[in-house]
Parts: C-alpha cells; structure tokens; sequence
C-alpha cells in the first residue's frame, strides 16, 4: 500500500502550496517513503534545513504515509529534556504526526526489526476532551481538558543511519521517528490535585520478562510534569492555526530508550498512578 501511496501523492503534490524555503523536494520525500516501506534508513537532509523547512518536509512525509497508514488520530512530542535539546541543537520540543495503524494494542507481538533503526520508548499518552486544553496553563488545569490518561509503549524508528548526522530539522522533517506504539488501558482522568501529583511523582519502570529492570524514570523526567508537554504542544500548534479537538491523542515524551530485542518481552510499569498500570510488547 505505500509503494501505491508514491504515485497518489506525488499527483496531489502538483497543486501544493509554496514550498518553506529548504523544504525537501517530492522527490526526496518519495524516496524517504520507500525507505520507510522498506525499513531502510533515510538519506541525509541537505545541509543548512531549517526548521520551516523541516516543518514542511513533514508535512509532506505525513500526507505521503496516511493512505498506507491512515488518518492522523494525534501528536508526539520529542526532545523533552533540555539535554537532548541541547545534543540536537534545538530550544525546546519538536512535534510529530501519529497515524491510526501506528497504534497496536496491549500485548502485542511485534518484530525486533521494525524499523531501519527500531528502538524502545517507555511513554504516555492522553486523550483530549476539550478544545479549550489550549487555555490551560497548569497540568491540574490540563485535566480538566482531559478524557483519559493511557500507559504507551512508543516503538519509534531512528530513520537515520549515522546519529553524528542528525540535529533538530532532521528529527523534525523525519516526523519525529513515529513508527509503532502500543496503547494500554485508559485511564480516567481525575481534576483533583492528588492525581495530578501521582503524574509527577510516579515511578516508570521499563522490565523484561524475567523482571530484570532496563529503565527507571519519574514522572518529572518529562518538561517537570509529563502534562507540560500538552501545554507546549498546545501552544506550538496554535502558532500554526491548529486546535485540539476532543479525541486527539498526544504521546507525551519518553521515560527512557531501549534497544528492541528479539525474543525479548518489555513490561512497563507506571507505580504511583491509581492502579499501578502496566502494559508490555513481545519481540520476535
């Protein structure tokens, strides 16, 4: 299906609007598209991308994966701590595009080779229920805004073959590595301050199967607050002229990175959050 995708929107592509200057060409983003098919890793991005460019170069990524992949169901947010920021010479977070067969479900049994360069996420998502999310400016006031909070396991894919080549336009045209995730069960999201604090204070804990742990995080790994991420999505979407609508999921950012290892199972435990939630994926 995406090798048919090439030709659909590289027609569609004839009427698009003016192009950001560095944008990549339609013809960079097709081969980008039958890479991502062929999990084979991207070509460079042409030196000096900015991040207009690397904004429209995503934009045209998405729109060449959405008849394989499906309509867009949300967001992602990368580069959530100030050191990643700085090792890829960005400011502050980039966004990506998550596409509705991106997203399997609790349990599922993936392969180890995913991806060109597959690697591990530990992550969270919520489900907007208001627009008005755009006005909140605390994470107590962003679940208020909120349907559900929701254990993910994010499978993301590097795209790139040599990390010494990838800075912030890179990530950020290359749709922020999206790839794969496994969803969890909802939770409800509460209002009250104690859940709120159960977000920041928690304990993310990446296992395999025979318990060994791979990876610890706080919630307070994620921008202070796993729900600062929703606050800077909001207002880096609305400087685009796009709103939030009740159903969006946001992957909030990662708690750790791991390697995918066939014949491997990771388990990821939220402790601290009501239920003391978990979710795993196998690898073969």
């Amino acid at each position: 299906m995406l090798a048919l995708a090439v030709g659909t929107w590289l027609a569609a592509c004839a009427s698009a609007p003016t192009e950001a200057p560095t944008c990549p060409t339609d013809t960079e983003v097709a081969a980008k598209l039958q890479a991502y098919r062929t999990l084979q890793p991207f070509a460079e991005s042409a030196p000096g991308m900015t991040m207009a460019g690397a904004a429209c170069g995503a934009r045209k990524l998405v729109a060449a994966l959405t008849p394989a992949l499906g309509k867009p169901v949300g967001y992602k947010v990368g580069l959530t701590t100030s050191a990643v920021q700085q090792r890829f010479g960005v400011n502050s977070p980039i966004r990506g595009v998550l596409l509705e067969e991106m997203l399997i479900a609790d349990g599922a049994d993936v392969p180890a080779k995913f991806g060109a360069f597959p690697f591990v996420e530990p992550d969270l998502v919520v489900e907007v229920g208001s627009s008005a999310v755009h006005e909140a400016k605390t994470p107590q006031e962003v679940l208020e805004h909120l349907r559900a909070v929701i254990p993910f396991i994010e499978l993301p894919d590097l795209l790139v073959a040599d990390m010494r080549k990838i800075d912030g336009p890179t990530i950020a045209a290359n749709n922020v590595g999206a790839r794969l995730g496994v969803l969890g069960t909802p939770i409800a999201a509460r209002t009250d301050a104690p859940f709120a604090d159960a977000l920041q204070k928690m304990t993310v804990r990446a296992t395999d199967a025979d318990g060994k742990v791979l990876s610890t995080a706080p919630g307070a790994a994620i921008l202070g607050h796993p729900l600062n991420a929703v606050i800077w999505l909001a207002a880096d979407l609305k400087k685009d002229g796009i709103t939030l609508k009740p159903g969006d999921l946001i992957s909030l950012g990662a708690f750790g990175n791991l390697p995918a290892v066939a014949g491997q199972s990771v388990r990821v435990n939220y402790e601290g959050l009501p239920g003391n939630p978990t979710l795993q994926v196998r690898f073969r």
